[in-house]
């Protein structure tokens, strides 16, 4: 018998993944019971439809937000029907259901529990987290990680307008974890490729320039905020 979580949701944000949105639904709801929840970011394919009938609610943004603004938008709903628990998960299958119990046993000990599968990187990857590490202060494994599970306190912080203005989900929500004093752990996790082979966020060099830009000035002012917080 499959558990049941009534205070949890599992948030998709999904932009064009027809092809592969039904099937991660499938597997969620194969290995536990809880409310689906998937952000249509604009898309331009049927992922709508096929999220819906493959049995999840559908929030539809009228314009492209983003992966950031389509998860916030998520996670405002979970704080506005009380979830106690919120778990983002990519729509492009690369994100195991197998996880998700390992992930709710864990939130029960923290605030923020990733599931992280390191070994993913490439070789420029893993010399930009490495950058980002020195940088901010933040000691993760993997900083890039869409697979997360975050408490009720957590939820209410990234619900805020404090998180509205990042342009990303990964260092900028860690900082502000960080900076409010959440603890945020990491769980092993296995990840499958990318079924579609690219990146929908970093489809172009310029993407990713202006990622490495933005996330490096991030990084580089919390670290100094951090320094300066503990000459005091």
């Amino acid at each position: 018998m499959k558990p049941l979580y009534e205070s949890v949701v599992i948030l998709i944000p999904a932009k064009n993944e027809v092809q592969t949105v039904g099937k991660v639904i499938a597997e969620i709801k194969s290995k536990l019971s809880a409310t689906i929840v998937v952000i249509d970011d604009a898309s331009t394919d049927d992922t709508i439809n096929v999220a819906q009938l493959a049995g999840a609610t559908v929030l539809s943004l009228p314009f492209s937000l983003g992966a950031w603004g389509a998860i916030q938008t998520g996670l405002r709903y979970a704080a506005k029907h009380n979830f106690n628990v919120a778990i983002t998960m990519d729509a492009d299958g690369q994100h195991e259901a197998d996880s998700l119990p390992i992930l709710l046993d864990a939130i029960h000990t923290c605030d923020v529990v990733i599931g992280a599968y390191p070994q993913r990187g490439s070789l420029s990857r893993k010399i930009a987290w490495q950058m980002f590490r020195k940088l901010s202060g933040i000691n993760l494994e993997d900083l890039t990680s869409g697979l997360r599970a975050y408490n009720n306190q957590a939820i209410e912080l990234l619900a805020s307008k404090s998180a509205t203005l990042l342009d990303y989900q990964d260092m900028g929500v860690l900082i502000l974890l960080h900076t409010a004093g959440l603890q945020v752990i990491e769980i092993p996790t296995l990840m499958y490729p990318r079924s579609n082979g690219h990146s929908r966020i970093f489809d172009s060099w310029w993407a990713v320039g202006k990622y490495m830009l933005c996330t490096g000035i991030l990084c580089l002012a919390h670290g100094n905020y951090g320094k300066k917080c503990r000459i005091k």
